[in-house]
C-alpha cells in the first residue's frame, strides 16, 4: 500500500485488468486484456485509432459493463465503485464534454453540483482550480469561446471535482498547440506528485514516451505493457538518418518508402530517418552507408510504428492527375511550375475591436507545401476562411489559382479544396452517400465517378466502410473521407485546417504520402498543424500569433534562429516554435 493525496492509503496497482474482453454487436472492440497500472504515476494508453483506447477507459470509468473478464482500480470492481464512490474517479472524454453555451464558472458549478460537492469546500476548490489552470481571468467567458488548450484545461479541471484518486483522461493533447500541450503536461505531473494515479490516453508518441510506464493496444488486443525504454530495444540497430540535399529530400523519402524492407521512413528535420526491418536490416546498412547515413538512437514512436508492421506500402492514387473538371480540376490550373497559387496581401479580418488576423501577407507556389503554425486562437483558422471565401476579409486582397476571391469566389472556390478543422460531413448518411454528393457539387460525370471513386476508396483505405454510416467511422477513417471529399476533383490548391488532429502515426504517414503525391503533381497546399514533426515536411512555414505572422522561413531557418537565441546545439521544431511565441510574449510585455 502506498499514501495517496489526502493521506488516503493507495493499492500498489490502481488498474488491474483480467481477460477483459468487449464486443458491439460482431465487433471485438477489446480482446483478452491483462495488465497491471501502478498507483502514482502517470501511465500512457496508445495504440493507432480504433484500437481500443477509449473502450478501455470508459470501462475502467465504471460507465459499461464488460463482456468477459474484470477490471478493477483501487481494489474494487470498477462499475461497484463508480457507484459506491463515485468522486475516485475523474474522467474527461476525448470529445469535448463540456456545455459550450455555459461559462467556465457555470460549467464548474453544473459538475460541482453532480459530485455532490457544496458549500465553502466547493469555493475552495473553485479557488484553487482556477488557479492550477490558469482559467481564473476567465471565469465569466462561454466555453465555446475558449481556445482549444483553455477547453482543454477546463475539462481536466471539471474531471478534479471530488479530487478523485484516479485520473483518466483520453487523449487530452488532442487539438492542442505544443505550448499549451507542454503547460498540460505539467499540470498532470504536478497531480501525480500530489499522489494521483492518472490514465493518459495519446496519440502524441513524445507524450507516451515521457510515462513510467505504458500499455499499447492495436485491434484490441495488447502488443506491450511495461517501460517505453524496453520497447526501445525492439528496433536497436535499426534506425539510421540520412541527410540528402533539400532539393532532393522528397524523392530520397519517395524512393525509400517504396524499397523492401524498410518499415518507416519519416522527414525529420533536414534528415530523412529509417527504421529497417529485423529480417533485412543486415543487406539494407550498407546502402544507408553508401548514401552518407549514419545510426542513430531509437525512439518510441520507432518501436511503435515496427510494432504495428510498419508503414501502409499501399501507393498513392494521386500520383498521376487525370482530366480535370472543367473549371474546377487541376487541368484549369496553370501549368508553370513557379506559378502563384495562393496570394495573400494585407488580409485583415476585425470582429467589433477585435483583430483576429492582422495584415498577413504570403505567397504560395505551385507544387509547394507552405505551413501556417501558432498556438490556439492565433489567428490560424480565420486566415484560412478569408483564403476559401468563407469569410470576406476587413482588408486586403486574396488570389487562389490566379482568380480573385474578392471578385469571382465561386470561380475561385471551384480551383481549391478544403478540409476543415472540425469533421463537416453528414454523419447520419454512408460514406458513399457523402462522397457523393460532393462529387455531383463537383460536376463530376457518372463516368468520372465510376472510374474514379473506387480507386479514391481503395487507396485511402474506405472500401470497407464504403456502405457504413459516416458516424460510426473511426476518428482516422473520417479524416480519409474528409481528404477525399476535398480532393475529388484534383484541385490545383488543396487547404488543410489540421488535417491530422488526434490520429495515430501510422496514419499521419499515410496521409503526407497522398500530401506529397498531390503536390509532386502541381497542388499548392496550405496546411496548418499543431504536429511540428509534420511540420517539417513543409517548404516555408509562418508562425502566427496574436493575428500576426512574427516569423517566416524554411523549417531549418526557424530552427536555426532559435539556436542563435538559445544556444541549443540541435533545437527542434517544436523548441523553435515555443521560442518564437515566447520572444513575441516578451516584446509585448515589455512594450
Amino acid at each position: 500500500m502506498r499514501t495517496g493525496s489526502g493521506g488516503t492509503a493507495e493499492p500498489e496497482y490502481a488498474v488491474e485488468l483480467d481477460g477483459l474482453g468487449m464486443r458491439f454487436g460482431a465487433r471485438t472492440a477489446l480482446c483478452d486484456i491483462t495488465a497491471r497500472i501502478r498507483s502514482g504515476q502517470i501511465t500512457g494508453l496508445m495504440g493507432p485509432d480504433a484500437a481500443g483506447k477509449t473502450t478501455l477507459l470508459r470501462l475502467m470509468a465504471g460507465l459499461m459493463l464488460p463482456a468477459t473478464g474484470t477490471v478493477r482500480l483501487l481494489g474494487m470492481d470498477a462499475l461497484r465503485l463508480a457507484r459506491t464512490a463515485p468522486n475516485s474517479i475523474g474522467y474527461m472524454p476525448q470529445r469535448f464534454g463540456l456545455y459550450e453555451d455555459l461559462s467556465v464558472r457555470a460549467n464548474l458549478e453544473l459538475h460541482a453540483r453532480l459530485r455532490g460537492v457544496e458549500g465553502e469546500e466547493r469555493e475552495g476548490l473553485f479557488a484553487r482550480l482556477l488557479g492550477f489552470t490558469g482559467l481564473a481571468p476567465f471565469t465569466g467567458r462561454l466555453a465555446g469561446r475558449l481556445s482549444g488548450g483553455m477547453k482543454q484545461k477546463l475539462g481536466i479541471a471539471c474531471a478534479l471535482l471530488g479530487s478523485p484518486r484516479v485520473l483518466l483522461l483520453d487523449e487530452p493533447g488532442v487539438g492542442v498547440d505544443p505550448l499549451s500541450r507542454r503547460e498540460l503536461w505539467e499540470m498532470v505531473t504536478t497531480l501525480c506528485r500530489e499522489g494521483m494515479s492518472i490514465i493518459w490516453s495519446t496519440a502524441y508518441l513524445d507524450e507516451a514516451a515521457r510515462c513510467p510506464e505504458v500499455l499499447m493496444l492495436n485491434e484490441g488486443r495488447l502488443l506491450y505493457a511495461g517501460a517505453p525504454e524496453a520497447m526501445l530495444e525492439r528496433v536497436r540497430g535499426r534506425v539510421f538518418a540520412l541527410r540528402p540535399p533539400r532539393e532532393t529530400r522528397r524523392d530520397c523519402l519517395a524512393r525509400w518508402t517504396d524499397m523492401s524492407g524498410v518499415e518507416d521512413v519519416v522527414v525529420q528535420g533536414s534528415r530523412i530517418r529509417l527504421v529497417l526491418a529485423a529480417d533485412t536490416a543486415g543487406t539494407l546498412v550498407r546502402k544507408v552507408y553508401e548514401e552518407g547515413g549514419e545510426a542513430v538512437p531509437p525512439r518510441l514512436e520507432d518501436a511503435y510504428m515496427s510494432a504495428l508492421g510498419g508503414m501502409l506500402k499501399t501507393p498513392s492514387p494521386y500520383g498521376q492527375r487525370t482530366a480535370g473538371v472543367d473549371g474546377a480540376g487541376a487541368a484549369a490550373g496553370s501549368g508553370d511550375a513557379t506559378a502563384e497559387r495562393i496570394v495573400a496581401e494585407g488580409l485583415t479580418k476585425r470582429f467589433g475591436s477585435f483583430v483576429a488576423a492582422d495584415a498577413v501577407s504570403f505567397r504560395v507556389r505551385a507544387g509547394e507545401i507552405f505551413g501556417l503554425l501558432g498556438p490556439n486562437g492565433a489567428g490560424k483558422s480565420t486566415t484560412f476562411r478569408m483564403l476559401c471565401g468563407l469569410s470576406r476579409p476587413t482588408a486586403g486582397q486574396c488570389r487562389v489559382d490566379g482568380v480573385d476571391l474578392l471578385r469571382a469566389g465561386s470561380l475561385a472556390r471551384a480551383r481549391l479544396g478544403y478540409m476543415a478543422q472540425k469533421f463537416s460531413l453528414y454523419p447520419d448518411i454512408s460514406v458513399a452517400a457523402n462522397v457523393g454528393i460532393f462529387a455531383d457539387l463537383y460536376g463530376l460525370s457518372r463516368r468520372e465517378q465510376r472510374e474514379r471513386l473506387p480507386r479514391l476508396a481503395a487507396a485511402l483505405g474506405l472500401a470497407p466502410f464504403w456502405h457504413s454510416r459516416t458516424d460510426s467511422l473511426p476518428l482516422g477513417q473520417k479524416q480519409r473521407l474528409a481528404l477525399l471529399c476535398a480532393t475529388l476533383h484534383e484541385p490545383p490548391v488543396l487547404f488543410l485546417d489540421e488535417p491530422t488532429s488526434g490520429v495515430d502515426a501510422r496514419t499521419r504517414r499515410d496521409f503526407w504520402k497522398h500530401i506529397l503525391a498531390l503536390t509532386a503533381a502541381g497542388t499548392a497546399v496550405l496546411v496548418t498543424t499543431h504536429f511540428m514533426e509534420e511540420a517539417e515536411y513543409c517548404d516555408r512555414l509562418a508562425c502566427i500569433n496574436g493575428g500576426r505572422i512574427i516569423s517566416m522561413g524554411t523549417p531549418d531557418d526557424l530552427k536555426s534562429a532559435c539556436a542563435r537565441e538559445s544556444g541549443q546545439n540541435d533545437p527542434t521544431l517544436e523548441d523553435a516554435f515555443i521560442a518564437c511565441i515566447l520572444r513575441q510574449r516578451r516584446e509585448e510585455a515589455q512594450a
